[in-house]
């Protein structure tokens, strides 16, 4: 299927009936699956085979769904998570161990800046985070024998940056180290980082992906373009793994996968449940007709806001001022996606003042489904970041986040307009 165009995959890629079969994938809702041959059972638990054995490791409706991002993104194989977040930790887990460290751009997530930042480093791994916008040789100066991987995200939730891929994957090249990237906000119908020098793949599926805010998941997706056989940065992908009775993980076709579901997913169960899979599926069918309309609207609605006389700024890439427009035209030409930030002329106060006051966009915590929704990033998703971390990740008092849906796009201009004319 790597032939066909995205917006094909979306519809096709991952599951293909044969003779008087369901058209769309069944709900497998067993956590075990049954075995008269004790040799497959065995075959299974040595990875000599593949199949289905117990749901916290794999299941044929999560594999749908594996198949159809894993094919989206152009890569080898994807791993179906509890969450982004669950994900995040996991592609973590599977590479790192005590005495490790990450390097990590300062404009992500909050959620990932408080994993790399706070919870890893009590486990032993330490993270050094980088400004996106930094040079090669600053960001080279940050990696030595121990760092694992070097983490970004496509655009930057939410201070709307835009990745200079051609920059990191230079430097991670020349150093044999991973590039990792959070593709979330903008989908692979936007962009493919693994075509663009990554080498792993994450998502919060529970956005664009599955777009109606109905379930819960993440995706892990191997490039299969990392070769760690020889390479002395990954002793653990390299020696016999001893649980897998001396598997050797570098020497398989899919390494990066196959230790990351062996191992991580196996000792964590931080799975996605046939449910979640199933609705994700149904909702990444229309993927492409969806970001289509999203990108669509943010500029409108972007260029509105640029023009308003109470903001005081706008970030969103399809601005041809935008300090990104260059570079996503570029990495992006199809669409920058549906997030953007603005800062209203005024302080907290003012902003909570003109988030309730809208009407049509609600204030939530979520981003990237078919409704619009704000919030207020510095009093909610990262407001356990200290005031240095908040100037680091972009973050000002007066910045709202603005996920921009499939509504039309003049009733979501009349309501922002509504809303600031009250403040």
């Amino acid at each position: 299927m790597n032939e066909l165009r995205q917006d094909t995959l979306c519809v096709q890629a991952g599951y293909r009936p044969q003779t008087g079969e369901s058209r769309i994938p069944q709900i497998c809702q067993s956590t075990t699956f049954y075995y008269g041959d004790t040799q497959k059972m065995a075959d299974l638990f040595d990875l000599k085979t593949d199949g289905f054995f117990y749901s916290r490791l794999a299941n044929p409706t999560v594999e749908t769904l594996e198949k159809r991002v894993a094919a989206l993104e152009g890569g080898v194989c994807g791993i179906g998570c509890a969450s982004g977040m669950s994900a995040i930790l996991l592609t973590a887990m599977t590479l790192c161990e005590a005495g490790d460290n990450i390097v990590c751009a300062n404009q992500v997530y909050g959620g990932t800046y408080n994993l790399f930042g706070t919870t890893l480093p009590r486990l032993g791994v330490e993270c050094r985070f980088f400004d996106a916008d930094c040079s090669a040789e600053e960001l080279d100066s940050l990696i030595d024998g121990k760092t694992k991987f070097v983490f970004a995200e496509t655009v930057a939730n939410p201070s709307i940056v835009v990745l200079d891929f051609d920059k990191i994957a230079d430097v991670c090249a020349k150093r044999a180290l991973l590039f990792i990237v959070d593709n979330t906000l903008v989908t692979p119908v936007l962009c493919r980082p693994l075509s663009l020098g990554a080498n792993v793949v994450v998502h919060s599926t529970s956005k664009y992906i599955d777009g109606h805010a109905a379930a819960l998941g993440g995706m892990i997706v191997d490039g299969g373009n990392f070769r760690f056989e020889g390479n002395p940065r990954y002793p653990a992908f390299n020696q016999p793994d001893e649980s897998y009775h001396g598997l050797v993980y570098a020497r398989l076709a899919v390494a990066f996968g196959t230790k990351c579901r062996a191992q991580m997913m196996r000792d964590t169960g931080a799975m996605m449940s046939p449910q979640n899979a199933f609705l994700t599926f149904l909702g990444c069918d229309t993927l492409a007709l969806r970001m289509e309309r999203h990108c669509a609207n943010a500029a409108k609605i972007a260029a509105f806001l640029a023009s308003h006389p109470k903001i005081e700024w706008v970030k969103h890439p399809s601005l041809p001022a935008d300090r990104y427009h260059a570079r996503a035209q570029k990495y992006l030409p199809n669409g920058t996606g549906g997030m953007m930030s603005f800062g209203i002329r005024g302080d907290a106060a003012t902003c909570a003042k003109f988030m309730e006051a809208l009407e049509l966009i609600t204030q939530e915590t979520h981003v990237a489904d078919v409704r619009s929704c704000v919030l207020h990033p510095a009093s909610t998703t990262h407001r356990q970041l200290s005031e240095q971390g908040l100037k680091d990740a972009g973050i000002t008092e007066n910045l709202v986040r603005l996920s921009v849906g499939i509504e039309n796009a003049d009733d979501l201009i009349a309501d922002l307009s509504r809303a600031l004319d009250r403040v």
